[in-house]
């Protein structure tokens, strides 16, 4: 006996589970022997292949209604970097922390002077660097400090 479906299978180039059999071919499987019998009963429709099944968005659709709706979005079910899903304000503080810092450093070594330190100070109140790596820049552009190795 040869097995048909697996023939098939390996005609219409799917796995055996998507190959299917009409009922009204049953009668004529005895006869089958050949690839090319397989292929007729191909050509005359009584054996198929099933679409492929793809992956159902059903979950997806769910999960972001609730999502558009405010659920689901609280800290526990956060994923990512941290840095990613930094809070803006927790963000500001560190940065501004930072600029202090570095402006308390450069006035401790002696490379500002008091007056330069007040004027940058509330250039970083006001938001005017976006990192150390700005201020640094702003400084060596406009000569306040000499570019450090």
């Amino acid at each position: 006996m040869v097995d048909v479906k697996k023939l098939a299978a390996e005609i219409l180039g799917v796995g055996e589970s998507r190959v299917r059999i009409s009922p009204e071919a049953l009668d004529r499987l005895e006869e089958v022997t050949t690839k090319a019998d397989v292929r007729a009963l191909i050509k005359e429709g009584l054996i198929y292949a099933e679409y492929a099944r793809g992956v159902s968005r059903g979950r997806w659709r769910g999960l972001h209604e609730k999502r558009r709706r405010g659920r689901r979005r609280g800290v526990g079910s956060r994923r990512g970097s941290k840095y990613a899903r930094l809070d803006p304000k927790e963000a500001w503080v560190n940065r501004v922390r930072a600029l202090r810092r570095y402006l308390n450093s450069l006035k401790g070594r002696g490379l500002i002077d008091a007056r330069t330190w007040r004027e940058l100070y509330l250039q970083v109140k006001g938001g005017r660097f976006d990192s150390v790596a700005s201020l640094r820049a702003y400084l060596i552009s406009n000569n306040i400090i000499k570019q450090q190795r």
